[in-house]
Formats: C-alpha cells, structure tokens, sequence
C-alpha cells in the first residue's frame, strides 16, 4: 500500500508520513461531503467579513447615536471644557431698557447630519454658573452721548472675554441686540449709538463682528427669538421620529407645490410682564383672510423662516405668529383699571353731589381687591380711596371692557388678527405672570385647569386681608411672593383669565397649558433663540471644513481597510481550496488503495499505481 507524505500548508518540521488504510473514516469524507464543506467555509468567511467591515465602517455612528442619547439625559449644568479644543462660543448682548446683559453659549462641532441643529448651551464658569454678566442703566440713557456707547458696553465684552480662550476669539460671533428702550428713541439718535459701537469695538476686541451684527431689533423678532429658545431646548426642532411625541400636519411655508409634511408638535408661548403681553405659537397650515386689510395687517404678525442650514431643506421651515401688545401686561392693566375708576367716581360724585371716594368713611368699592383691603390713590392733594370687596367673578366682568375685543373673525386684544389655533392639537407654555398669578400664592402652577384655577381665585379674593396677611407672616406662600403680590392677586388673578380665555379664546377646558418659571430647570432667554438663528449657516462651514480635511484620510483609510479585508478573505479562500484539493487528492489515493487491496485479496497481480507525492 502507498504511503501518503504531509507536508503541505505545515512548517517543515512538521512532516510526516500516513498510510491511508489507518486513516479514519471521518478523514475521508464522499463527494458530496466535500461540496457542503466548501459551501460552508465559503459563507463563514464572506460572513465574517461582512460582520468585520459593519464594525470598522458603521460602528462609529453606532457608538455616537448612543453616546448622544446618553448626553441628553445628563442635564446641561457641568462646567464648560475650555480646553475641549472642538468647542465654539458664540455671544449675546441684550441692551434692554433697565440695563444689558452679555450671554456666551457654546456648542461644539456640527456632527455633519443636515437635518440636525447646532448643539447650543449656555456657558457655564468652573463654579457650573451660567456665563452672564448685568450693568445698568440701559443703553438708551446715552442717547445724548453716543460716543460712550462703547465704553458702556466694554465691561461686558471684556468679562466674556476672560472666559472665552484666547485662540477662539476671532471666530466667536459677538451680536449686539437692542430691545424697547431703544425703540422709542427717534431714529437719528439709535443710528448715531450703533454707528460708535460699530466703529470702536473692533478696534479694542478681536470677536466676529460685523456692522450686521448690531442692530435694534423690533418686537416681533424679540417674541420670535423666544419662540424658538424654549422649542429648542424643549427638544421641538429634532424631527426624529418618537411614538410619544405629538405631532402635526404642516403646509410648508413658501412653496409652491403646497408641500405637506409631518414632524413635532411645537409649543406655544404665552408671556405676561408687567407692561405688556405676547403670544407667540406655529401656524401649520395656510391661513385665509376675511379683507385684504386683515391680509396686509397680519403679514406684520406672521413670520416665515428657516432654521436649518441649507435653504432647499424644508424640514426646519416654520410659520409662526407673534403679536405684542402694550399696555396688557399686568401692572399696565391694573393702572388703567385704576385711572377709569377714580374718573367714572368723579363724574359720578359732580352728578349726584357725593362724595365717594374722598376719604376712608366712605371708600370706592372695588370688587377686585381682597375683602376689607384699604388702598389709595392718586396725588396727596387728591387721594381717593378703596376697599375691596374680593368678588372674583364681578372683577372679571369690569375687566372685559379694557380687553378692547371686537366683533371681527380671528381677532384678539385690542381687535387685532390672530390665526385660528387648532386647541385639540396643540399646546402651550406661560411664563412670567402666568406662572406667578397659579403659583406664587394660589401654588398651583404647571398644568393649569380653568375650573380649579377659578375656584382657588374664588376663595383667595373672598377671603379677609388680615388672614391673609397672618398666612403671609407664617409663610404659607412662595419664598418671593410679597405683600405687593397678596394685594393685587385678585385683580392680577382676574385679569390674567380674562387674556387667556375672552382675549385669546382659549376653551375653558383647555388643558394643554403649563404654567412655568423654568424649562428643564433653566431660564430660557431670547437670546438663545437669536444665536441659534443667526448662526444656523454655521454647520455648513464645519462640514465643508472637514469634507477637506478628511478626505484624502478618510480615502486612504477606507482603501487600505478595504484591502486588508478583501486580502483576509482570499487568503482564507486559498486555504479553503487548499484544504478542499488535498481531501480530494486522500480521496483518490484511498479508491486506488482499496482497489489494490481487493485485487491482492482476490490473487490478482497489481498493476503499477503511481502514488503522486
């Protein structure tokens, strides 16, 4: 019987002689055996390399959606990384009436996906404070004296300076906004203010400015730019796709195809101050108009812009209206319920020759005071005074007229336009007195229910002033409520229903408002708004920048990776060869060698068989 030399694939020292009858049958495997074993060595390598270049080219991306879902859970309130050389700053400056402010927020490098935002967050100093930095007076108190609007605003800049490295400088984008105090200055006096901040500050700061970058901005940008900070940080404008979040059907704004889609509910915003009142919400479908005069009012409400980046993109394209009105806000309004009370007292008294109102024996009833309250007005030399009478409802009657509704469709306060709100669909955010009128000491505040609302403001206006004085001593209401708060809470309480459910036609049954002080436990400014607005062009120049950078090593990369595993796989297909010819070749020195046994068992002679070595 031949004898079988094994020496090939193995090191030299590894060869060694068998004979094929002591080989085991598993060793000499049929035909059909060899075709299975081929087939399947064949699908475990192309398997294997599928599963090795999934890993090397797509796990990146895996790794970074789970690493980005895990920073969304860790709330933004860590210390800002200057050292994080990928890190961008950006800076506001809100030069309001009372005094301006300077923001710096920070983001870092745009992920490259078009349909996503820049990641911006407001800075935060080694101690985990927001980067923020307030002086008074406001800007407009140098209307007289333009040339010291830069000095004015140094300080600021240079506090953001000191937090901002130094080699992040020139690319951080330094904006100048200006709200109503500047606004009710003439013209001439704005330009000649903005003209020296746009001559000096380049020359003492080495920021991104441009004479673009400055500006007075009008009250519907403002109410716009805060629109867009709390549905940012709300989580609104990420459009992908979650079963629990609410969602809308929206025409898209300026297209002419009338192009449809569906993506996340945004929130409204509802803001009451002390002067005046806003309301700022998306308008998803295209709205008709009763007149061309309502059509040429309302295109001054109506604001249609576009978040993203790239202007053919439609996904962050949104519709929004925003109105402003003064004199609405909760202080304001309590003036001018005051002034037509003491005017209708005084004609009453010429009329009837009384004389209520003239001193505390005979006192103006005023329904929206609480019960027994002694208040007065006016000059010394013509104080009139009050005492409540804590009628909630009566309050709320008196308060109607000064809403200034009309009789005309789709209108609100003051009689102006306001596009129709799809109420079952929707929902709201209210700040400021909103918030303060359901918490500070009804501590009601988050969802708001009508009914519960109304009843609490019920038993507060009917309820004596010195309980309630004696509950304000034993601290029963909210650590910043005061008794200028405890006076005017009923008519505050009043007033604020009125707006929302006569003025704004809000249904008493709404339930999708939530009144609050904080979004995800942050103040959200305007100004997070505005810098994510005027920087949304920014991605672009991250993504061409590294498009240029990287593609020659992402190319070398990609081809020596793709080298490495396709020379795997050719080498493990030579060895599967290798292995398939030699079981073949154990196959025919085994027929040959069994023939040969047969023919000497049957005493016949045996032919030469070469046994290929």
């Amino acid at each position: 019987m031949g004898r079988i030399s094994i020496s090939c694939l193995f090191p030299a020292s590894w060869h060694f002689s068998l004979s094929p009858a002591v080989l085991p049958r598993f060793l000499l495997p049929s035909f059909r055996q060899f075709l299975l074993l081929g087939l399947l060595a064949g699908v475990t390598g192309v398997l294997y390399l599928l599963l090795v270049t999934e890993k090397g080219q797509y796990s990146w991306l895996r790794e970074d959606r789970h690493l980005h879902t895990r920073l969304g859970r860790v709330p933004d309130m860590e210390a800002t990384d200057t050292n994080n050389p990928n890190l961008n700053y950006g800076l506001v400056v809100d030069c309001g009436s009372s005094g301006s402010r300077v923001f710096v927020y920070t983001w870092p490098r745009h992920n490259g996906n078009l349909h996503e935002l820049l990641d911006i967050k407001q800075m935060r100093d080694k101690h985990r404070k927001p980067v923020v930095m307030k002086i008074k007076p406001g800007i407009s108190e140098y209307a007289s004296t333009p040339d010291k609007a830069s000095d004015y605003i140094s300080p600021l800049l240079s506090f953001a300076a000191q937090h901002i490295p130094k080699n992040k400088h020139q690319e951080t984008p330094l904006y100048i906004l200006c709200t109503a105090g500047m606004r009710v200055l003439p013209e001439s006096q704005q330009e000649a203010l903005l003209e020296d901040l746009r001559t000096d500050i380049p020359v003492n700061f080495n920021f991104l400015f441009s004479d673009s970058h400055v500006e007075v901005i009008s009250g519907k940008q403002e109410g716009v730019y805060a629109w867009i900070g709390i549905n940012f940080v709300l989580g609104r404008f990420n459009h992908v796709e979650d079963e629990h979040e609410a969602v809308v059907e929206v025409q898209v704004p300026g297209s002419d195809q009338q192009e449809t889609l569906v993506r996340k509910r945004t929130a409204g915003v509802l803001d009451m101050g002390g002067v005046s009142t806003q309301i700022a919400y998306e308008v998803p479908k295209t709205v008709s108009f009763a007149s061309p005069q309502q059509e040429e009012i309302a295109k001054n409400l109506l604001a249609e812009f576009n978040l993203g980046c790239d202007a053919h993109r439609t996904e962050h394209v949104y519709r929004v209206y925003v109105s402003t009105f003064l004199g609405f806000g909760g202080n304001a309004a309590r003036q001018r319920y005051e002034e037509n009370l003491i005017s209708n007292t005084q004609m009453q008294n010429k009329l009837l020759g009384q004389h209520q109102g003239e001193g505390p024996d005979s006192p103006i009833l005023d329904p929206c005071l609480p019960v027994d309250l002694q208040d007065e007005l006016g000059p010394q030399d013509q104080r009139v005074h009050l005492r409540g009478t804590g009628d909630f409802e009566r309050c709320r009657l008196l308060l109607q007229p000064f809403l200034n509704r009309t009789n005309d469709t789709n209108t609100s306060l003051n009689g102006v336009y306001q596009p129709p709100i799809d109420f079952p669909n929707s929902q709201f955010y209210g700040f400021s007195e909103f918030y303060y009128c359901t918490e500070d000491v009804l501590r009601m505040g988050g969802d708001y229910n009508s009914t519960k609302y109304s009843n609490a403001a019920k038993s507060y206006c009917a309820t004596q002033w010195k309980t309630l004085k004696e509950r304000f001593d034993r601290g029963l209401y909210a650590s910043h409520a005061d008794q200028h708060r405890l006076k005017y809470q009923c008519f505050k309480s009043a007033w604020m229903y009125e707006v929302l459910h006569s003025g704004f036609a809000f249904p008493a049954a709404y339930e999708n408002l939530r009144t609050a002080l904080l979004v995800y436990d942050k103040e959200v400014q305007w100004t997070l708004g505005a810098i994510l607005y005027r920087t949304r062009f920014l991605p672009l120049r991250d993504i061409q920048q590294e498009s240029l950078k990287g593609s020659h090593s992402r190319w070398h990369h990609s081809f020596s990776f793709m080298n490495n595993h396709y020379l795997f796989l050719a080498c493990f297909l030579v060895v599967v060869l290798s292995i398939f010819l030699y079981l073949l070749r154990l196959r025919r020195i085994h027929s040959r060698s069994t023939l040969h046994v047969q023919w000497l068992e049957e005493g016949l002679g045996s032919p030469d068989l070469p046994v290929p070595l």
